[in-house]
């Protein structure tokens, strides 16, 4: 297996960093537009790890928004798997390239959505990953897989789905993701800071955009941003967060294999968040679309989301001063094996003083990148395998589970909660 890395920011890094310690490939180049950020990543690695390591490792620079780049660059290499790390504007670009390369291809986040123009808090327009699913025979009848929504939220929380679907419930209820932190950003100085831990661009996309909703009788609508609050107590000391409803892929994908009455995606995104998120939307601070910028140097068109992007820190470099632990995973309500109603929730926790320490990654991107090495170390021995547009629903998660459990070396040592909720 050879894989092109797409992306050497802040989850890409992480997912060099994972891979590295795993024997399943033969090379891994390492893509990013700055080279700099990608040759960054392979130093790192042959720091801690020697010379004779990172030999399977290759730094070369890529534009992620020209299709036929993308496939040059596969080509050049020999890429086998295309991995996309990037920002989801570029997926259509990377997985175009992907196929006209010939490669197997694997993301954590799928092709973007499009309001419905006139009703869209009730109707959806274009949902997410409909572009990806809209060419399923093209990568079909070419024997090649596409992979979507392979991170840890899509991703993990999938196959916990997947999981509950085939081994604890007989009929469900709700599959609710549920994603929770205690997550704190400090400056120099200790004062806590607004420090997004993860891509501000995906995040503004995500949290104002019309949430989506699946309902086995009405099929995917839409609602208002941040509606229906509640508190879900997270375990590990995380506590209770108030979670909201934001858009997400794992109402648009687990449907597509799982039975439920219900899915919903929540995010604990908390008071101040939501406040910035809804005062970058009133002032058009979240637009994508260009504007003239006019200075004494001249004038320039710029994206207004850009911008912010560019004044937050790099989610990449804060976390030395991260302190805390996020948990994502699925709540799961329905009929257990015996008939009798159960609720579960199952889950993984990332502590960002662990991640740091074994692995010089901020806990947020460090999760992320985790399932999508497990994925490809799964395909590369036979675990999983399958040709057109899947999601991670679409593959047992037994296996899944139990490699990312088992201990260092065989596995990845990273251990998954499960609790038994009875309801009240």
């Amino acid at each position: 297996m050879k894989i092109l890395l797409v992306g050497a920011g802040g989850v890409g890094d992480a997912f060099a960093k994972i891979i590295v310690r795993r024997s399943f490939y033969e090379l891994i180049v390492v893509s990013d537009y700055d080279l700099r950020r990608a040759e960054r990543t392979v130093a790192s690695i042959s720091a801690k790890h020697g010379e004779d390591v990172s030999a399977r490792f290759k730094a070369v620079q890529i534009d992620a928004s020209d299709p036929e780049r993308v496939a040059a660059v596969a080509l050049e290499h020999g890429a086998t798997h295309v991995m996309n790390a990037v920002e989801p504007k570029f997926v259509s670009s990377i997985f175009a390239g992907s196929l006209a390369a010939g490669a197997d291809y694997v993301d954590m986040a799928m092709s973007m959505s499009k309001p419905h123009p006139t009703d869209p808090l009730a109707q959806t327009g274009v949902k997410l990953g409909d572009e990806q699913f809209a060419q399923a025979a093209d990568w079909e009848n070419t024997g090649r897989l596409a992979l979507v929504g392979m991170g840890v939220e899509p991703g993990l929380s999938d196959v916990f789905a997947r999981y509950a679907s085939d081994h604890l419930f007989s009929e469900i209820d709700e599959l609710g993701t549920r994603d929770g932190a205690n997550l704190i950003v400090r400056d120099e100085n200790g004062n806590e800071i607004f420090a997004p831990s993860f891509s501000i661009w995906t995040t503004i996309e995500e949290c104002l955009n019309p949430p989506v909703i699946f309902e086995r009788d009405r099929g995917w609508f839409t609602t208002a941003p941040f509606s229906e609050p509640e508190m879900f107590d997270f375990p590990e000391g995380i506590g209770p967060v108030e979670c909201v409803n934001v858009e997400h892929e794992e109402v648009l994908l687990m449907p597509r294999w799982l039975e439920a009455k219900r899915v919903t995606f929540k995010y604990g995104l908390g008071e101040e968040f939501i406040g910035v998120l809804k005062t970058l939307h009133l002032l058009g601070l979240d637009s994508v679309e260009p504007v003239r910028v006019r200075a004494a140097a001249g004038s320039a068109m710029v994206a207004p989301r850009d911008v912010v992007a560019a004044c937050l820190p790099d989610p990449a470099s804060i976390g030395p001063r991260m302190t805390g632990k996020t948990c994502a995973g699925v709540w799961v309500t329905g009929l257990g094996l015996d008939g009798a109603p159960r609720e579960v929730y199952l889950y993984h926790v990332s502590d960002n003083e662990w991640t740091m320490k074994e692995y010089d990654a901020q806990c947020v991107v460090w999760q992320t990148a985790l399932n999508p090495v497990i994925a490809l170390e799964l395909l590369a021995g036979g675990e999983w395998g399958g040709v057109g547009v899947l999601g991670p629903e679409a593959f047992d998660a037994k296996p899944f589970l139990e490699l990312m459990q088992a201990p260092e070396p065989a596995g990845y040592g990273q251990s998954w909660g499960f609790q038994d909720r009875l309801r009240g």
